[in-house]
């Protein structure tokens, strides 16, 4: 019998037969449940808890009563319904699901929308929905963002200034495309760190990506945030020069190719084939782009739109006086200013701070990425000449909290630094009097709240300037004040801001009834009336949609934010009244027979007839009626050819059109003349079938 022999220690074992190597045990539920809750072993125990806390609060916040806006911003919740039934009107964005025109933007944010209209069906749940989860989404991009270089509390902070920054929590739960723009430019912001922490050009070519949808969303502005970007790499990457700028022309190219494919379609589809392209004059999207929505907002020049850009030295424009102090100003400055001046301060200190690391430091890279991002945006913002919303400011958003969240805990990590502590109180100092002051513009919340932000800001201030005097135990006392006073008064106008409905083509945030500079709630760039007759007839009573109940004004509760209606039969220039039972009935009879049931000049009148009716209504000339969409000739052609039913009457454009085609007044001085008019539910209608003998 051989006996078995063992290896002489330190030699390695005769290899026997291969023993089944078992695959490494998956995670169990319950790790994956405490990894969740946990974070990252580096972070520290509250960490995890305070990031999922702050999710759930801003999606409780920007979920609250949500349906109260009802169809919210009507001129795209009916390009929604048509791309939620053709797939057409989908891909291009069309106002009606027979494709006449497109709505002034390309289409990205309504796909989001469409889709979920078509899972959920049409109701403001289904179109509101998405907006409130990108906002989520945003907190969430930004805290990674912040996180990653800073720690979770500044991570924390950062996320909790965009939640509560009162402009954000209006377009996170309306329904413009700002919501989609916001989070695609965060997304840009976060994948540039990573790009530069690893001079990737994997990176750089997902924040190519990024920027092309936003480009699909909002064409130029997102723009702004790429010079910054861009330096931001070229700067602090680490590799070589020759490497920093390939990568960078890599990421262009994905810009223009992640845009691009959908503009050379709607470029090259012969016009016959697809919508007209609304906004434009020529009927094409690069006219668009680079017209009414690209130059012409900086110089007021805007061909088509209602009222005029500010004249010589930046006053008595249509939309507000421009400069320095425009992001400040009583229609602005409560909707997104409250933290700029700290987030100012901190940027400096920051840059200075920072100034003598290593050309890849990446605090550094990130005070050019977020804070450039900040700079840029406010200055356009504060000297664009033409078409000017308030609620354009919620591109600011995620750029301050970035910047407010790094910059206070750099400052308090170097708080042995005479420069870190002075700018950190100088910045507590300025977010407790500027609030205090913004405060002071309502009163709302009477005089508690802003006193106390005042007192308590400033005693926080003070405190930090002696922080090396105080207790240990004092100090979070201390922080926290500073963080209360920074954030109540953004917060408590957050709350206002989705406690009550909003709908029309204006919006704006906080309390009802503030008091508004030109161009604010409830008012019409300096308050001047729109040409055009006012809307006849009763208000519609038909139901709105889920959680949407129409007031007596025509719009859902919470009342239309859109200043004086023009020009239309059923609603205005901007906003729409849902039609009545019996209009409903009168436009719903025979609809198959028909393309379009119902035609009406400005895209905000035949939205109200389309949303309740749910059928295909031509928007004559657009948004403003200043489009030559339909010409006369067409629009007599499609008459001749039995496709429009009825046509709205009281519309004859809405004033001053700056240039704008005289098509929709054409048409309706045509229809008038030689149809017969009839009063359906109280409003004016002309029977295309039923000429006069």
């Amino acid at each position: 019998m051989d006996t078995m022999t063992l290896p002489a220690a330190g030699t390695a074992a005769a290899p026997g037969p291969a023993t089944p190597q078992q695959p490494p045990a998956r995670p169990g539920r319950a790790h994956l449940a405490r990894r969740l809750w946990r974070g990252a072993e580096a972070d520290p125990s509250w960490a995890r808890p305070a990031l999922l806390g702050l999710l759930l609060v801003t999606l409780v916040l920007y979920t609250w009563d949500l349906t109260a806006s009802g169809y919210a911003n009507s001129f795209y919740s009916a390009a929604v319904q048509a791309g939620s039934q053709s797939w057409k009107a989908f891909f291009f964005g069309s106002s009606d699901a027979a494709s006449s025109i497109t709505v002034d933007k390309p289409p990205a944010s309504l796909w989001v929308m469409a889709l979920s209209v078509r899972l959920l069906g049409l109701s403001s749940f289904a179109i509101l929905i998405p907006q409130a989860l990108m906002g989520v989404a945003t907190v969430g991009v930004v805290h990674t963002a912040v996180k990653r270089h800073f720690g979770a509390a500044a991570g924390l902070i950062a996320g909790a200034v965009v939640a509560l920054t009162p402009v954000a929590a209006l377009m996170f739960t309306f329904n413009n495309p700002d919501a989609l723009l916001t989070l695609l430019m965060a997304l840009g912001a976060w994948a540039t760190m990573k790009a530069i922490e690893q001079a990737s050009p994997k990176w750089m070519m997902i924040v190519g990506v990024f920027i092309g949808l936003g480009f699909l969303t909002k064409t130029l502005q997102v723009l702004l945030v790429v010079p910054f970007f861009g330096l931001a790499y070229l700067v602090a990457a680490p590799t070589t020069l020759r490497k920093r700028i390939v990568h960078s022309l890599l990421a262009v190219g994905t810009m223009v190719l992640s845009a691009g494919w959908w503009v050379a379609i709607v470029e090259l589809v012969p016009a016959s084939a697809r919508p007209y392209v609304g906004g434009s004059q020529t009927n094409s999207f690069l006219e668009l782009t680079f017209g009414y929505n690209g130059l012409g907002r900086l110089s007021g020049d805007e061909t088509g739109s209602v009222g005029g850009g500010a004249g010589p030295g930046g006053t008595g424009g249509q939309w507000g006086s421009t400069g320095w102090f425009r992001m400040f100003s009583s229609s602005v400055g409560d909707q997104v200013s409250w933290l700029i001046p700290s987030a100012l301060v901190l940027l400096a200190a920051g840059l200075w701070l920072r100034g003598r690391r290593p050309r890849t430091d990446l605090r550094r890279a990130a005070y050019l990425v977020w804070g450039g991002w900040l700079v840029v945006t406010m200055l356009v913002f504060s000297f664009m000449a033409g078409i000017f919303h308030e609620y354009y400011t919620v591109a600011l958003a995620p750029a301050i909290g970035a910047v407010v969240g790094m910059g206070a805990v750099e400052a308090w990590q170097r708080r042995s630094s005479a420069v870190a502590t002075i700018a950190l109180a100088a910045a507590t100092a300025a977010a407790a009097t500027w609030g205090f002051l913004l405060l002071s513009r309502t009163t709302a919340y009477g005089d508690w709240l802003r006193i106390a932000v005042l007192a308590v800001g400033m005693a926080a201030a003070v405190l930090i300037l002696a922080v090396h005097w105080l207790h240990m135990r004092a100090v979070p006392l201390v922080l926290a004040g500073a963080l209360v006073a920074g954030l109540a008064g953004p917060a408590a106008y957050a709350v206002s801001t989705t406690a009550q409905g909003h709908s029309g083509s204006i919006v704006t945030a906080g309390p009802a009834g503030s008091s508004r500079g030109p161009g604010g709630r409830g008012g019409f760039g300096a308050g001047a009336p729109l040409g055009g007759q006012a809307p006849q007839g009763q208000v519609g009573q038909q139901a709105g949609p889920q959680g949407g109940l129409p007031n007596q004004q025509g719009g859902f509760r919470g009342g239309p934010q859109g200043g004086a209606p023009g020009g239309g039969g059923m609603g205005g220039l901007l906003d729409a009244s849902m039609p009545s039972t019996a209009v409903v009935a009168a436009l719903s009879a025979d609809a198959q027979k028909y393309t379009w049931v119902a035609a009406a000049v400005g895209s905000q009148t035949a939205a109200g007839l389309q949303l309740g009716t749910q059928l295909p209504v031509m928007a004559v000339g657009g948004f403003n009626g200043s489009d030559p969409s339909p010409t006369l000739a067409q629009f007599q052609r499609y008459v001749a050819n039995g496709q429009i039913h009825y046509f709205a009457g009281g519309g004859r454009g809405f004033g001053n059109q700056n240039g704008g085609s005289s098509s929709s007044s054409e048409i309706s001085a045509w229809v008038e003349a030689n149809f017969t008019s009839v009063t359906i539910g109280g409003s004016t209608f002309y029977d295309l079938t039923q000429p006069l003998q």
